[in-house]
Parts: C-alpha cells; sequence; structure tokens
C-alpha cells in the first residue's frame, strides 16, 4: 500500500492527493451505473480508480488491493445486500495481513428496511469499515465521502 494517506481508523484522515482507488460492486450487486457514476466523482476530484465492476468476487477485489497498490477501498451497493456482502468482505480484508489496514469505506442501499437500514451501520463500522454511508440517511453521507477526497 502506498505512503498517500494517513488514516487511524474512526479518526482524522489525511490525505495527500492522488489517491488511487479501487472501486468495485458487491458479489451479489449486477448494478453498474452506480459504479461509473462514483468513478467519474472520484476523478473529477484528481484521484485515480480502479473499477472492478458488478458482481465482483470477493477473492479478486483482494487480490487487487494488493496487485494494484490501492490506497483505498471503495464499495457501492445497490441491490440492497450491502450488508451481507461487506459483512463477509471486510472480514477477508481485515484478516489478510497486507490488505488489514486498508481504508475501506462501504455505502449505498445497505438493507431493504428503509430507515432500518441505520441499524446495519454501526454493525458494518464494527465489523471493520472506516466509513458506512446508508441512502437512507440524512446528514452523514456520501457528501461527506467527497467532501473528504477534496480535502487536503
Amino acid at each position: 500500500m502506498s505512503q498517500h494517506i494517513s488514516f487511524i481508523r474512526n479518526k482524522k484522515l489525511t490525505i495527500e492527493k492522488p489517491l488511487k482507488i479501487l472501486l468495485t460492486g458487491i458479489s451479489s450487486d449486477s448494478h453498474t451505473w452506480n459504479l461509473v457514476f462514483i468513478q467519474l466523482l472520484i476523478e473529477h476530484y484528481g484521484h485515480s480508480v480502479v473499477n472492478l465492476g458488478a458482481c465482483t468476487p470477493d477473492e479478486l477485489i483482494i487480490e487487487n488491493c494488493i496487485s494494484e497498490d490501492i490506497d483505498m477501498l471503495v464499495i457501492s451497493s445497490v441491490n440492497g445486500h450491502g450488508h451481507i456482502d461487506g459483512r463477509r468482505l471486510i472480514k477477508k480484508i481485515r484478516e489478510h495481513k497486507l490488505t488489514c489496514h486498508l481504508p475501506c469505506f462501504i455505502g449505498g442501499k445497505l438493507g431493504t428496511a428503509g430507515a432500518g437500514n441505520v441499524a446495519y451501520i454501526k454493525e458494518l463500522l464494527s465489523e471493520g469499515f472506516d466509513a458506512v454511508y446508508d441512502d437512507s440517511q440524512q446528514g452523514d453521507s456520501f457528501d461527506d465521502f467527497l467532501a473528504l477526497l477534496t480535502s487536503e
């Protein structure tokens, strides 16, 4: 992992541009429009993106985090299974010696319970994600992630 980013879990993130960000969907999610949109936004802020696309197996995500020398992992979910696939994936990432400290973000439709999806935020944070964004929440949202990318 390169040294473009310094991070202490649940603390302030300091970015020295540009970052190399791995963007992916979860293994059960076939949506791609969200990934294209997020890629364009991230690139707009001066960072490079490796986009693995939809239905990406966990092992392929971890392999690319290592082989591509990724600074940050961003996972997008639209199908409502983000909390299930995300929990499984982050456990594997945190258990691997080469990815255990990688800043990892997940967002989108984490479940199918609407406003009840808020329960998944704390769960996913406790499993090891550095930030969790649910599309049903006001306030701390994807806008915060974008603000993070523009901070210096």
